[in-house]
Order: C-alpha cells, then structure tokens, then sequence
C-alpha cells in the first residue's frame, strides 16, 4: 500500500524487537521517525540513529511517557516487555493507530470485557485502530495458514509445527535455568504450556472463527525428550539422559477430536528417544488434512552465526509493514482476518 504521503511513526521501546523495527522506519521510504519512548534511563537522551547503528535523526530518545502522548503521529509502534493498558489508552485516545507486537489482541472476543470495552472506547474517541502481530503467532498461525486452507472444502484438522533449534544459541542462563535443558526429565511445569496456550490459543481462535470451526475447548500440554548421547552445545554440555529436547502442544477440539493444532519444538540436540518428533532445521511445517491434503516447510537458510542477527526482524517486519493498513482502517480492534493483506514497501 503507497501512501501519499510519510507516515509519522513512534516507536515505543528498543529491546531486541523494538531496535530492529525502529531501524526499518528510520530508512523507511514512506515514513518519518516521530519520536522514541525508551524503558532504560541510560537510553533517555541520545538520538534515535545512535540506538540502532544508523547516524543521527534528530529524535531524542524519552522516557516521559506524557512527552509521546502529546507528539504528534500517525502511528505507534509499541513492543515493550509487558502491557500498559493505560498507556495504550492513552495513546490510541491522542489520535494515534498503534501496531504492537503484544499479543493481548489476536481474538478480541476472548478478551478480558473490561479490558475490551477501554480500548476500543479509545479507539472511538481517537478514531484510531490497534492491530498485534509478529512473526508467531501472527504470520504463522493467521497470515500463512489462512490462504493455504483456502483451497479447501473439508479441513480435518491443520498443524503448525514449529522448530527452534538451539544449539548455536550462546544462553547458558536460558537454557539450562530457566527452560530446563540438561536437567533430569520430571513433569512438565503446566504453567509454562499454559503460558504458550495463552497466545496460541487466542490466533488460532480467530482462525476457527474466520473458518466457522466450532471449538469446544483449547487443552495444552508439554513433553520432555532425553538425549541418546553427550552433546556439547554453545550454551554448555548436555548429559546422556537429560533434557535434550521439549514439545509444548495447543490444540482446540471439537467433540474430542483436534481440529487445529499448534506444536513448539524447541532442542538443544537432535539426538533424542522420541524419534517421532521428526525434529528438523528451525523454521515451521504446515500440514493441512481434509480433501486437499498439503504440508509446507518454511526454512531459514542463514548460518548459525548470523541466525541470531536474523530472526528478530522476522517479528519487528511484518509490524512495520502492517502499519499502513492500520492507519488506513477502520476504529477499533483489527485482526489479521478483517485487514487487507500486509504488504512491504520497498519504494
């Protein structure tokens, strides 16, 4: 979608996503940095460019969440740690459209009602929209399923399998303490599948919407897979018998049986007991069962070095490519059903 004229941008935030995605508007051709919101004092004060390896723009980073509200803008695009419900408000109430990649707004009508009614009540009075969207869920689960099942008249159940292979990842911290790898195996921590269910559950519960596939109820689970041998990984050593490799499924049913299905396959090593993961390069499958039957692999094909420069741009693209959409619909809550395609502008 060309606009006419520049899009007027703040970017909200500057993690690994937020620096990624505050790069790509400054070289943006069809939009202007408007301003910077940043979380970290240290940040507060330098220019926009000197947080994202580009030469200075002229906008100052700020932590004065007042200061944003007031700038003028077409659009925010907001990816902080966690979700302000009162600073979203605000901000979407100041005139701006927001494209986030927090993932509270996959399925509108599962929301929380409370929360719902004050965000788009400030939608209405600043005639603004807010969409969330990412890499997965988001392209995985809405953007790419959607058209693949368009092909079909009888959908027996559609799985996402998605692989993350670690082990060129240098986080011993991550791996080992806080997801477990190369611990002996126990019961899985429900809290950590029901965590991923939260916002699996929420894309894929617009996907059955828009295909008029009546979920009865959403059940996730997770597994645990020993290696078969000693591995050595960037983040440590993984022992014969431990934590090599873990699967956390989403499924919605319908009378018991899976309708759409969401698999996270994250390892440390290939080498594993359960043999029937098929575990393969990180990347997603898809596989569609009904009267057209298909799968599709998607791959990335990057080094290991260069996967971790990489793949943050797979979530902070598609946000900044959705933001003329936004700007251009309606008010309220958008989903990636009721927007028009996302499109990049490479003008």
């Amino acid at each position: 979608m060309t606009q006419a004229k520049s899009l007027r941008i703040i970017q909200w935030a500057t993690g690994n996503i937020g620096t990624r995605a505050l790069r790509r508007v400054i070289e943006h051709p069809a939009m202007e940095l408007a301003g910077l919101w940043v979380h970290s004092p240290d940040k507060a004060g330098a220019d926009a460019g000197s947080l994202c390896g580009l030469p200075d723009t002229g906008v100052i980073a700020t932590s004065d969440s007042a200061q944003i509200i007031a700038t003028p803008a077409d659009c925010v695009l907001y990816m902080p740690q966690g979700t302000d419900f009162d600073v979203l408000c605000a901000l979407l109430a100041s005139g701006k459209n927001v494209v986030t990649t927090r993932s509270d707004f996959h399925h509108p009508r599962s929301m929380d009602p409370a929360i719902r009614e004050r965000i788009e009540e400030a939608c209405r009075t600043g005639q603004t929209s807010i969409y969330c969207t990412g890499s997965s869920p988001g392209f995985s689960t809405e953007a790419l399923t959607i058209p693949l099942v368009s092909m079909s008249r009888r959908l027996d159940c559609l799985t996402i399998d998605e692989f993350a292979d670690l082990t060129s990842r240098n986080s011993p911290n991550l791996l080992f303490n806080v997801m477990g790898f190369g611990a002996v195996p126990g019961a899985f921590d429900q809290h950590r599948a029901d965590h991923v269910k939260r916002d699996f559950a929420a894309s894929l519960s617009q996907v059955a919407d828009a295909l008029n596939i009546a979920i009865d109820d959403w059940q996730a689970f997770g597994e645990y897979s020993p290696a078969t041998r000693d591995v050595q990984i960037a983040a440590g050593a993984v022992k014969a018998g431990t934590i090599a490799a873990q699967r956390i499924t989403i499924e919605g049913r319908c009378s018991g049986v899976p309708r759409l299905r969401f698999r996270a396959n994250w390892y440390a090593s290939s080498a594993i007991e359960n043999t029937d993961w098929n575990l393969r390069e990180s990347g997603w499958r898809i596989r569609i069962e009904g009267d057209t039957p298909m799968e599709v692999n998607i791959t990335f094909p990057v080094s290991p070095e260069d996967y971790p420069s990489i793949t943050p741009g797979f979530t902070a693209h598609r946000a900044v490519n959705a933001i003329a959409a936004v700007c251009c619909a309606a008010p309220g809550i958008r989903t990636t059903v009721d927007l028009p395609q996302v499109a990049a502008d490479f003008g």
